[in-house]
Parts: C-alpha cells; sequence; structure tokens
C-alpha cells in the first residue's frame, strides 16, 4: 500500500483565505537560523523567482501606531515612504523584543493576512506587486508561504498599494 502525501495542516492564514473563497498555494521553504538565533528563509531555493516572495515588515507609526509594509525579500523598504503613504511624520521597525507581543508571530512568520485579521493594522502593499500574476507572502509559521493573486490579498488585508521601496 503506498502512502499518499498528505497536505500540510492548515494555518489560520489557510483557514481565513479559505473562509473567504480566496484561491492560494501552499508553499513550505528550507530555513536557517542565523547568528541571532532567529530563522530566517532559504530563498537560494527560489533563484530567478525570490521576487515574488514578499517580507512582511511590522512598523510603528508616531501617529497610527503599528503597521505593516509588505516588500520583495530582494528589497528594502522606505520609512520615508511609509510614512508618507499612511500618514505618519516617520515610522520605524518594531523592535523585536515587541514584535510577538504586538502581532502575535515570531520573526520569520508575520504575515499581512493573520496580523490584519487578528488586529486591524494598517497594511501597506508595495505597488509593484500589482505587476504579478501571484507573490508569496507568509502564511504564519516560519518556512510556510502561501502564494496568492495581489488584488486577493489587498482585499483579504484591505491593505494600500504604494511605492514603499528605498
Amino acid at each position: 500500500m503506498s502512502k499518499k502525501k498528505s497536505k500540510l495542516e492548515k494555518t489560520l492564514v489557510e483557514k481565513i483565505l479559505d473562509r473567504d473563497k480566496v484561491p492560494y498555494r501552499q508553499a513550505e521553504f528550507a530555513t536557517h537560523k542565523d547568528s541571532g538565533g532567529v530563522a530566517k528563509m532559504d530563498t537560494s531555493i527560489l533563484n530567478e523567482n525570490e521576487h515574488l516572495v514578499y517580507k512582511t515588515l511590522v512598523c510603528s507609526g508616531n501617529k497610527t501606531g503599528p503597521l505593516v509594509g509588505v516588500v520583495p525579500v530582494t528589497e528594502h523598504l522606505s520609512m520615508k515612504k511609509l510614512a508618507k503613504n499612511s500618514g505618519n511624520k516617520k515610522c520605524e521597525m518594531l523592535p523585536l523584543k515587541k514584535l510577538e507581543k504586538t502581532t502575535g508571530y515570531v520573526h520569520g512568520a508575520n504575515t499581512p493576512i493573520g496580523i490584519y485579521f487578528n488586529h486591524h493594522f494598517p497594511i501597506y502593499l508595495d505597488a509593484g506587486m500589482k505587476n504579478e500574476e501571484e507573490v508569496g507572502v507568509s502564511s504564519g509559521k516560519v518556512g510556510r508561504s502561501v502564494f496568492i493573486k495581489p488584488a486577493d490579498l489587498q482585499k483579504v488585508t484591505h491593505a494600500t498599494f504604494c511605492d514603499l521601496l528605498e
């Protein structure tokens, strides 16, 4: 009797997408620990598609408090552009020690879908993703992503598309 490869157990993010009837594709990535003991995605397996994977950066605005910028893993988030687009005078990265307490996710597992669902923090998606068929964002666990159409990601997170890149 051959064993079928079982599907990955669904994360909260995948359950939210199922509930909202949003199509997505599950993906798993190898991870490794950096010198600080933080899990990092091994993006070498993606090669030419690395720009399709987006990182979720949790920041704090001087007027809005917590907010989220979503940019390709190959790029850097511009704090000035995030501040301008979000109505803040300035924004800064949320300190790592406050991250899990603020979002409920550990570093490397933050997801715009889960953060919006649980906290309704404002989400800002880099406008460049609109040119892609699908993009990958974390599904709430280190090493797990969902690939989703940018318009669907925007809809499920009530996000704003804007230029966020350095």
